[in-house]
């Protein structure tokens, strides 16, 4: 009983563990922080990425204009009386470009309903597009994710502007969608194909840091992996303008003048900012780019003020501490605060002494908190002002600088400053942090009364997972695959990226490549490049960007739903070379596992290991050259007894030949299948047969080891008493020159229209040799060992079907092209092939493969199989491209095909099959990027050239212009 309470009472023990385990897991996930891995930008001052933001912080520049003309008449509404009526006082703010245009083909939207659309949600959809591949995610990917939006958008100018404008007769089918904001933000989602929550907030000024902190806590409670947060502002009309002047909430020069004494009012701004946020220990996993943390956020509001729209200090003060507690961080080590800072007489001295109520207690004068305020070099963005002041704090953070505060000559008298331990840099400053932290605040404060707080911290990049250590080199050159859908924008991409390079030059090659093809979607116009320099890649894209010619350049243009069907052909005997495929075993890990794995299969059958066979150089007396395939183009005559005998290595015996080409052939279909190139049919020529089966899943590869090496080591225990010949003339011509030699010499190739080989006994084969040459008929001898599909084979086959009848056969996965029949291939004693072919033929294996070894492979039938099947593209998997030439002369319409190697001896093994990759990629293959572009890190790159055209809202005939605008007064441009 006492051992049965004492096991009840551990077992408690141990749950109690358990569940506090579990809790604290909880606790922590609570507050773990978070990750911002990218960002998209479209600010005024021809903002459009990080650097041209930190440019203009960075000079203190104001990009505060005049009131463009393409908004309103601002002659026609400026009056300096703020109690005019239907006026406004200020003629000045800070405005986007080029608002009209938009790339609507880019997004699959017709031009009439892109021209419906608030412009605020056609910005949405292209920053957020942007703002995904700055974090190195391609943002077609993400469908189906559970991806979360979340954006701040509480303008309907748009909306007002078209009734307006044209009344209930402007009223469309588009006109409902075109305006909303849900709408708005749900069509990003809808567009992505993202299924996480969607959220668009509406707190006035602190909408983005509201969408912020909603984006945190769903990301902290698991609701989300992958969140886009921030905001957006456009300012279309002047009714906005014309009541805040009357609420003199304005400032007359339409600039933000914090903290100093002559400050007015705000000025008001337009733009959109989005960032990408994940969990930090995921982002760490994923090797991200992280930009900065968010360690902590809060919301709360005013409650009953002294007014609806006068702010409270004591909800300022407690969300700044609610943040801090939720970051875990003491107040004294925030070096930073980037203020809410609108510059208004009242908000200013209520914001610096509650900021300074819960930041400053304790810190002394000689190491003041800094603030400052975006709002001076943007002015006030609204709805989009938090993540404007948020982006300005990780870049200051990245920059380790903090940028200068503007329009601050008078500090304003109602701010007690010699009481408060803060400083107002006006001029770019070294941000020092505290204990080598740099920690910042961000504020935003709502007129509705909802606050907002955000405590941002550095990234440590040098802290990211260790990767793996791997003794395998970096390939010699790396491949760029660019894309578009227009010839235009894939022109304007590579002059992008081209330009890009020109000012970091510090890129590593890989990791611009991994970036590039990993992060970005791929479209129907595309552009591969071949370099083994950033030089070299930027002289290359730079030239196809001008419209001229550069080596290793390749363009396609492809179908968006369809993908071209590939053959994978299997290399027979003779193209054997030492070190063959060296490279990609140095580089490719998939390369590496399986030639790896193929070695230890084979040791049981191989007296010396594999890789010592493909990679040493130790040759062997009295060996000859193998072959077993056609001799290449280069016709010429000689006759069997002129073959050279020479030493050669091990890897030139035929009993190491078989495996050794099986195993290589083997690896570099694993090595394309894990960059995404599947086939859709295989054939091998002569005993590139037994690995093209097993590819297709016919044979197990153990198996498949087993049998290709009981083949080689049965012949090569053959005499070496034969002879193989290529003949230059068609089947018809030959066959009867070999009556009365049937059981000496056959036909053991049939490689095109007038190239077959014979193959037999030494002496027959120069008695036929010399006959053919009396009929004017060209040959080639061929230096072999043994003369395969032969009657000299004869003496092995009952030894090899026994060794077939102990292999266990499948139903292919993928069509086998027989070399027997030139069918897709099937046996007799497994469920019928997966092709449905009706002309498939069924065997016995035992018999097939005792046929296989001694009757000629048809080679030149099954390309026509293959090509009746759809294959438009020839891959070769081998040593060297024998089989691309031949095949070429078997099909009538061959330069319609691409005929691509894997390698090709004398030439770089990573150049060769990354040249092939690039064919493929440009005809339209999808490539398993991440496979392919191994070992990089994610890095910012340029983003995608959106071919913006005007698309505005028609103005219906007979209504008079109303705001006095361009956009109103034109006519339709939706083309």
């Amino acid at each position: 009983m006492k051992d049965a309470n004492t096991d009840a009472l551990k077992r408690a023990l141990f749950a109690v563990k358990d569940m506090r385990a579990k809790l604290e897991a909880l606790e922590q996930a609570k507050k773990e922080p978070i990750a911002i891995i990218g960002a998209g930008y479209r600010l005024p001052g021809d903002v459009h990425d990080a650097e041209s933001f930190w440019q203009v912080l960075r000079t203190g520049r104001d990009t505060v204009a005049e009131i463009p003309a393409d908004r309103w008449d601002r002659d026609k509404y400026y009056d300096p009386d703020p109690d005019a009526a239907g006026k406004m006082y200020t003629r000045s703010g800070a405005f986007v470009a080029d608002i009209d245009k938009f790339d609507p083909q880019f997004f699959g939207m017709a031009p009439r309903e892109a021209a419906s659309l608030d412009p605020q949600q056609r910005m949405l959809l292209e920053v957020a597009w942007e703002a995904f591949e700055n974090a190195g995610y391609a943002p077609n990917k993400l469908a189906g994710s559970p991806t979360g939006v979340f954006v701040g958008f509480s303008n309907h100018d748009f909306a007002n502007y078209l009734r307006d404008e044209n009344g209930a007769t402007g009223i469309d089918p588009y006109s409902g969608t075109g305006g909303a904001a849900c709408i708005a933000v749900g069509r990003i989602s809808y567009v992505l194909g993202l299924n996480g929550p969607n959220f668009a907030v509406d707190t006035a000024c602190s909408s983005s840091l509201v969408a912020i902190h909603t984006a945190v806590q769903n990301l902290r409670s698991g609701k989300t992996d992958l969140a886009l947060a921030g905001g957006v502002n456009l300012l279309l009309i002047p009714d906005p303008n014309i009541y805040l002047s009357r609420m003199r909430a304005l400032s007359r020069d339409g600039r933000c003048k914090t903290f100093d004494a002559s400050a007015d009012g705000y000025g008001r701004g337009e733009g959109c900012a989005l960032i990408v946020l994940k969990r930090l220990s995921e982002a760490q996993r994923d090797g991200d780019h992280i930009l900065a943390l968010i360690r902590g956020s809060a919301i709360n509001h005013d409650g009953k003020s002294s007014g609806l729209t006068v702010p409270n200090a004591h909800a300022q003060q407690a969300v700044i501490r609610a943040a801090l507690a939720d970051a875990g961080i003491d107040p004294l080590h925030v070096s930073y605060l980037e203020a809410h800072g609108t510059g208004t007489p009242l908000g200013d001295p209520i914001e610096i002494r509650a900021a300074a109520a819960a930041l400053c207690k304790g810190r002394s004068h000689e190491s003041p908190l800094l603030v400052g305020s975006a709002k001076t070099n943007f002015a006030h963005l609204e709805a989009a002002a938090g993540i404007t002041g948020l982006l300005k704090v990780v870049l200051a953070l990245q920059h380790k600088e903090i940028p200068p505060h503007l329009h601050f000559n008078n500090p304003n008298p109602h701010i007690p400053w010699r009481e408060l331990p803060l400083h107002i840099p006006t001029e770019r400053m070294k941000w020092e942090g505290i204990n080598g932290e740099r920690i910042a605040g961000v504020s935003s404060f709502g007129f509705s009364g909802t606050n907002a707080h955000i405590v941002l911290q550095q990234a440590n990049n040098d802290k990211k997972e260790k990767e793996p250590s791997s003794n395998l080199q970096l390939a010699p050159c790396s491949l760029l695959a660019l894309s578009a859908k227009s010839e235009e924008a894939l022109r304007a991409s590579a002059q992008r990226f081209a330009q890009h390079l020109t000012v970091h030059e510090e890129i590593a090659l890989h990791d611009l490549a991994y970036s590039a093809n990993t992060g970005r979607a791929h479209f129907e116009k595309r552009l591969a490049v071949l370099a083994d320099s950033t030089s070299s890649l930027r002289e290359k894209l730079a030239a196809f960007a001008a419209q001229q010619s550069a080596p290793n350049v390749l363009t396609g243009v492809c179908s968006e739903n369809e993908r071209p069907k590939i053959a994978f052909l299997f290399t027979g005997q003779g193209a054997q070379y030492i070190d063959m495929g060296r490279e990609l075993y140095e580089t490719q890990p998939v390369f590496r596992e399986a030639l790896d794995k193929c070695d230890a299969l084979l040791r049981p059958y191989l007296e010396v290991p594999l890789l010592e066979v493909l990679f040493s150089n130790s040759p062997l007396e009295g060996g000859i050259a193998v072959a077993e395939q056609s001799a290449s183009s280069n016709e010429q005559q000689a006759t069997p007894s002129a073959m050279p005998f020479a030493p050669c290595s091990l890897l030139d015996q035929t009993r190491y030949t078989q495996p050794a080409l099986f195993a290589l052939e083997y690896a570099l279909a694993q090595l394309w299948q894990s960059w995404g190139v599947q086939p859709s049919a295989v054939l091998g020529h002569s005993v590139g047969e037994y690995v093209a089966a097993c590819v297709a899943g016919m044979i197990s590869l153990e198996e498949g080891l087993k049998l290709i090496a009981a083949r080689g080591r049965l012949m090569q225990a053959l005499p070496q008493n034969g002879a193989m010949a290529a003949i230059f003339a068609d089947e018809e011509k030959v066959e009867p020159a070999l009556i009365g030699y049937e059981q000496r010499v056959s036909i053991a190739a049939l490689n095109g229209p007038r190239n077959l080989v014979i193959s037999g006994e030494r002496d027959a084969i120069e008695e036929l040799v010399k006959k053919f040459e009396g009929l004017g008929r060209k040959s080639k001898a061929l230096t072999v060992s043994h003369a395969f599909h032969s009657p000299l084979m004869e003496p092995m086959l009952d030894d090899f079907e026994r060794i077939v009848s102990e292999i266990t056969f499948r139903a292919p996965r993928v069509p086998l092209i027989s070399n027997l029949t030139a069918r897709p291939l099937a046996f007799s004693n497994q469920q019928p092939a997966t092709n449905n072919d009706p002309q498939s033929t069924s065997y016995d294996p035992r018999t097939y493969y005792r046929r296989h070894a001694r009757e000629a492979v048809r080679f030149s039938a099954s390309m026509q199989t293959a090509h009746e099947m759809g294959c438009t593209v020839f891959l070769e998997l081998g040593p060297h491209p024998v089989l691309l030439g031949m095949g070429r002369e078997c099909l009538y319409d061959a330069e319609k095909s691409a005929w691509l190697p894997s390698l090709r001896k004398g030439q770089s093994d990573a150049l060769e099959i990354m040249r092939s990759a690039a064919t493929l990629y440009t005809r339209g293959a999808e490539i398993n990027w991440e496979n392919f572009t191994l070992r990089g890190r994610r890095i910012p790159l340029p983003t995608y050239p959106f071919q913006r055209e005007r698309h505005w809202i028609e103005k219906r005939k007979g209504k008079m212009e109303g705001r006095g605008s361009k956009f109103a007064g034109d006519d339709a441009q939706s083309s």
